[in-house]
């Protein structure tokens, strides 16, 4: 009999969106792929919404660079949005041409799941009517937030909640291998109080997940792990010296000898991507992967 072959759905030629650094590009594989949902799941302070701006900027540049020469539309329950960060970071990812990079940025609030979803009903009739603009990004900063307060810890809600879960992933995987977009969402982290995990069940590629000194695990539970293709883990803690950092692919910030919050990002599961790990840091000039 011969070997069973198993398809990778995101092969060599799957489109990917830089993240304007060498080094994180490297540990991504290229970057982060279309036709599937990234998590980029952290406690607050770690990255999450600073990687997601890069991301909106470098979306913009030419494939000729690593982008996806397109528009993003960034949708966002966390409040409010950091425009001047945005505008910041814009800064040292300069385009070819003189347009303003924010031009091409397009931001939505939402505060809870219905609201997404209809609003991911009006963004699919946008893709899908004929236009000049192109959007290949699509973020939701954060998915959790949107469901902090909506449901209580009973069976009822929480199959409610599940409902909602798949129906968020199924429209947002349905426009995403559509349209050949790259959808990237944010999640939290609540602290792990259970010996056992969540009930001796290992989601990926680590038993426990440590940021700040703490053990936690991705808020939202195993139902909506089962609704995303990759999630990467970013964690943080406290160090002090000199760190040789890559900037983006036209400039490097070199070394910086002061007290950094040095951040790592893991790959929890993908799949595409080995079990890794990789440290960075975020400076002015946005988020670099650290050298060794």
């Amino acid at each position: 009999m011969p070997p069973i072959k198993v398809e990778n759905p995101l092969n060599l030629t799957t489109q990917k969106c830089t993240l304007g650094c060498p080094i994180l590009n490297h540990f991504l594989d290229g970057g982060v792929p279309c036709n599937s949902i990234t998590e980029l799941v952290a406690e607050s302070g770690c990255g999450k919404t600073q990687l997601c701006l890069q991301l909106l900027l470098c979306a913009q540049l030419p494939a000729s660079r690593g982008g996806l020469d397109a528009a993003s539309f960034y949708i966002h329950s966390e409040f409010p949005f950091p425009l001047r960060r945005l505008r910041q970071l814009s800064l040292s990812f300069p385009l070819s041409n003189s347009d303003d990079p924010l031009d091409r940025i397009f931001v939505h609030a939402v505060e809870y799941p219905d609201e997404l979803l209809a609003l991911l009903d009006r963004v699919e009739s946008l893709l899908s009517a004929p236009s000049s603009l192109r959007i290949k990004l699509i973020v939701i900063d954060s998915i959790a937030a949107l469901f902090r307060s909506e449901f209580d810890n009973k069976p009822s809600d929480l199959k409610q909640r599940s409902s909602l879960f798949f129906r968020i992933a199924g429209k947002l995987k349905s426009i995403a291998k559509r349209f050949s977009l790259a959808i990237v969402v944010t999640n939290q982290v609540v602290d792990l109080v259970d010996s056992d995990g969540a009930n001796g069940l290992q989601v990926g590629n680590f038993g426990y997940l440590y940021s700040s000194g703490r053990r936690v695990c991705p808020a939202l539970g195993l139902s909506w792990a089962n609704c995303i293709n990759s999630r990467l883990f970013l964690s943080r803690c406290n160090e002090a010296g000199r760190i040789t950092t890559s900037g983006s692919e036209d400039q490097s910030c070199g070394e910086l000898g002061v007290m950094m919050t040095k951040r790592r990002m893991q790959v929890v599961f993908a799949p595409h991507l080995p079990k890794s790990s990789c440290e960075f840091v975020i400076v002015r000039e946005g988020v670099f992967g650290v050298g060794s």
